[in-house]
């Protein structure tokens, strides 16, 4: 059996008429940048998430960079983020002139808020918590850290549309967060895309004007902006699809009960939290574990036919030395990441495939 890490053929495959009657529909209309497709998305996104205002825009990386911009952090200032992310959230800091201070994890692979609370300078004036693997963070805390500290929380929510804490979702918490659609994404796009969502109406207004130039409704240049939008296939595309995606992270959850009732009792491997009802509302972009003899795990599954990935090739933000980090001091990331392996997690998988994987990781084991 051959069990893939992730299906792209299956997601177009499964709406195939409807995704070439929207190609087709917004050909015939000539209808590609700024045009009511990508308004009914941002206004259907932000209905979905329970915010104010969503704004597509060029990629996930845009949308953080530009909410930085929009919050005038910039030359000199700090920004705290979870080294055990993608080094796109430290490329953003450091393209606004900031200086990107990573923080350690913990058990549920969440940014550590004690982490972040010892990192906290005089120079500090965010923090951005990344949402990983479709979880939130312990927001009550950081929250806490932010008004002692007199500091903006802005989230990195690639990973985390749909995902809640206290029945609050993602963008809820502060100025916003951003959001991927690259199409690995639990809604991706079928290229690159991202979003700005927020109750803040200023951040908002900023934003909406950096990702078009500078230019405001009336056509007027106001101030120096930058090209990022998203376009009107890609969010006629993502419309679509988040008409369903209730639907998507219904079975994604499914999967990862499946997983947790199969996996539970390997002593071996330590399990992401199961879904249930606590103060966490995950919806498992990734499913993501912790191994002994990792590496070893990885090869047999390989030979099996079963597609896993080492997230970010096993490179913590705070290892990357070339970039000037110190490559060491966050032990709790260090130490998982020696172990952090993540299996098939997409709604392409049969049960009958669910249960490979498992018979197979067991096995291993035995």
């Amino acid at each position: 059996m051959n069990v893939p890490f992730f299906n792209y053929q299956h997601i177009f495959k499964s709406n195939e008429e409807k995704f070439i009657s929207i190609i087709k529909d917004i050909g015939n209309r000539g209808a590609y940048i700024l045009q009511k497709d990508l308004q009914e998305f941002e206004t259907n996104l932000a209905n979905y998430i329970g915010v104010d205002y969503a704004l597509g825009v060029a990629n996930g990386t845009d949308a953080i960079w530009l909410a930085l911009l929009a919050a005038n952090i910039g030359d000199g200032d700090e920004v705290i983020f979870a080294s055990h992310t993608y080094i796109a959230t430290a490329n953003a800091i450091k393209f606004v002139g900031a200086i990107p201070i990573p923080a350690d994890c913990r058990a549920d692979h969440m940014i550590d808020p004690k982490s972040v609370e010892s990192l906290i300078t005089n120079k500090t004036k965010a923090i951005i918590p990344t949402q990983l693997n479709g979880r939130c963070c312990e927001m009550d805390s950081l929250l806490e850290i932010a008004k002692k500290n007199n500091l903006i929380i802005i989230e990195d929510a690639a990973q985390g549309l749909g995902a809640k804490y206290k029945g609050n979702g993602i963008g809820t918490f502060d100025k916003g967060a951003t959001i991927s659609f690259y199409p690995a994404k639990n809604l991706g796009s079928f290229g690159d895309g991202g979003a700005f969502v927020t109750n803040d109406k200023k951040m908002f207004e900023k934003v909406k004007i950096l990702r078009d130039h500078g230019r405001n409704e009336e056509g007027v240049f106001v101030e120096w902006g930058f090209n990022s939008r998203l376009d009107n296939l890609q969010a006629a595309i993502l419309d679509f699809k988040l008409s369903y995606y209730d639907d998507e992270v219904k079975r994604r959850r499914e999967i990862a009960s499946i997983y947790d009732k199969e996996l539970s009792n390997v002593k071996q491997i330590i399990l992401p939290p199961p879904p249930g009802n606590s103060d966490y509302f995950d919806v498992f972009q990734n499913y993501e574990i912790e191994a002994e003899n990792r590496d070893s795990l990885k090869k047999y599954l390989i030979e099996k036919g079963i597609g896993t990935l080492i997230q970010w090739n096993g490179q913590p933000v705070h290892s990357l030395t070339t970039l000037g980090f110190k490559g060491t001091g966050l032990p709790y990331t260090e130490e998982m990441y020696k172990k952090c392996l993540m299996i098939p997690m997409n709604t392409s998988l049969s049960d009958e495939e669910i249960q490979y994987v498992s018979k197979n990781i067991k096995s291993f084991y035995e």
